[in-house]
């Protein structure tokens, strides 16, 4: 069973998210930098950003106006190149944190699912081990049982034909938890008969 969190920690781990966020944002910047100057240098490459930038415009414009109950079919007109740009920037530098926080949280998650898993298999080996044991006892007791009662059997036989009188005739009885011992042995085995 996993041990539970103490209140420090229950009270750290938002904190803690919201700095992660801060520093992941943080290191985007210089990304969505590297991808406007990659922009101005390579042709091909700022017109696939500004088509990336003038599609999500599109699609916000449209979200908008549905949200606040607007005409959806007006004409939405295209952002200029310098400002599509800045905004595709900005989009996959946001794109490249979420997919480092979305990979972070799956690693996560499969790290504790397998820690979990592990935790698991250690108590079914453990449980494994507590019927293998309990079984062996069980099977000592019933064998410990059977050797009573043979030996309370040959006790009470005669020694030889010649002597009627039984062994345990002249063998003083037993008494107290010896006497209690043979009792429940011979009870188990006469009822054990009786089935």
């Amino acid at each position: 069973m996993s041990q539970p969190k103490s209140l420090v920690q229950q009270t750290m781990v938002l904190p803690l998210l919201k700095l992660g966020t801060l520093a992941l944002r943080t290191i985007c910047k210089p990304i969505a930098n590297r991808l406007k100057k990659e922009a101005g240098v390579n042709p091909k490459f700022r017109q696939f950003i500004i088509n990336i930038a003038q599609a999500n415009h599109r699609f916000t414009t449209k979200l908008q106006r549905r949200a606040s109950g607007r005409v959806t079919d007006a004409v939405i007109r295209p952002l200029n190149e310098e400002r599509a740009v800045q905004a595709a920037a900005d989009l996959l530098g946001e794109l490249f944190a979420f997919t480092v926080a979305g990979a972070a949280l799956v690693y996560e998650v499969q790290r504790n699912a397998r820690g979990e898993a592990k935790k698991e298999e250690k108590r079914q080996q453990e449980l494994a081990e507590f019927r293998r044991k309990h079984e062996k006892m069980e099977n000592e007791i019933e064998e410990m049982k059977q050797r009573c009662c043979l030996l309370h059997e040959e006790l009470s036989k005669p020694v030889n034909k010649e002597l009627s009188k039984p062994l345990n005739a002249e063998v003083s009885k037993p008494t107290g938890l010896a006497w209690l011992f043979n009792y429940m042995c011979c009870q188990s085995a006469a009822a054990e008969k009786v089935q």
